[in-house]
């Protein structure tokens, strides 16, 4: 028996505990999540790539979240849909799918933090330097940002999942219903010390730089409404910054009850349920926060599921 579960490459996903009364309903319920959440953003995200009014920093920041989104909900919940359904004797998968998706569901999580802070720098400077908005926010540090956010998270998370497939592992049970960093290294018998420092580090510095810059850019903007008159500013502030603030909150809480209750393993139950809706939460309403608040996006989709007029030959 310890021949085969040495290194094997075949895990088992404990997923969800769900009784064979429920299976149906959570299946349903998550499959509906799935497809409204692809279908807001990748409208979000079509809408945005060919409208050419829409291409402007903040659209483009919001197109990278929309693909994060979507990474992040396609990497787990096809799969997930497919565990509920099957028994879970039956839920296995192979060690390097299971790699492929750590690696992604890490990634997914890490680009949210970082895409969302440089919209909290765009913010900051629409607000409070509304007049050299275009000089600073030009397409060349657009581009520069961009592939920073998608470039940091890359290589943080590379050099994560590198430190823990070096490991041996001598189990074979995934304790969470997706693959993540976490549920890996718990595999192995090795020493997981460098593993615990790195990842220790790598998240207090991703939520250091992604909570200072929060604070820091809204606590500027919140200064600059409070010394203006200007009632349109205020109120423009007011929108944007609320639903920004609002989406970031959602997921840093979702996310850090995650990253404690992995500490706590009699609260395996509560920390799957916050894992998914890391995922469903925050992929399911961005694209409507960001859409109804955006007052272009709301022209464009009035615009386009709006009844055409019938033309004066059609009456007759």
């Amino acid at each position: 028996m310890e021949n085969y579960t040495y290194n094997s490459f075949t895990l088992q996903i404990e997923g969800l505990k769900v009784t064979t009364d429920y299976m149906y309903l959570v299946f349903f319920l998550l499959f509906i999540f799935y497809i409204v959440i692809m279908f807001m953003n990748i409208g979000i995200a079509v809408l945005i790539f060919i409208d050419k009014n829409l291409h402007q920093p903040m659209y483009v920041l919001l197109c990278n979240l929309s693909v994060s989104d979507i990474i992040g909900s396609t990497n787990i919940l096809p799969r997930l849909l497919a565990d509920v359904l099957r028994p879970p004797s039956e839920r296995f998968i192979t060690y390097y799918e299971c790699v492929v998706q750590a690696f992604l569901t890490q990634f997914f999580s890490t680009t949210a933090h970082t895409v969302l802070m440089i919209m909290a720098f765009d913010r900051y400077v629409a607000i409070c330097n509304p007049l050299h908005y275009s000089t600073i926010m030009t397409n060349k540090l657009l581009i520069k940002l961009t592939v920073s956010a998608w470039g940091v998270a890359f290589v943080l998370v590379g050099v994560l999942l590198s430190l823990t497939v070096r490991l041996n592992r001598c189990r074979t049970l995934i304790t969470n219903p997706f693959c993540d960093n976490a549920s890996l290294f718990k595999l192995s018998c090795d020493d997981v010390f460098i593993n615990n420092v790195y990842g220790l580090t790598f998240t207090v510095i991703l939520l250091t730089a992604s909570i200072g810059t929060m604070v820091l850019t809204y606590s500027k903007i919140t200064v600059v409404c409070l010394m203006s008159k200007n009632k349109s500013l205020n109120s423009k502030a007011l929108k944007t910054c609320s639903t920004h603030l609002a989406v970031y909150l959602i997921m840093l809480i979702s996310g850090f009850t995650v990253i404690i209750l992995h500490r706590f393993p009699y609260y395996s139950d509560y920390r799957k349920l916050f894992g998914i809706l890391f995922v469903i939460i925050p992929g399911s309403i961005n694209p409507i926060i960001y859409g109804v608040q955006s007052k272009e996006i709301r022209k464009l989709l009035l615009a386009t599921f709006r009844p055409k007029t019938c033309l004066p030959m059609c009456k007759k």
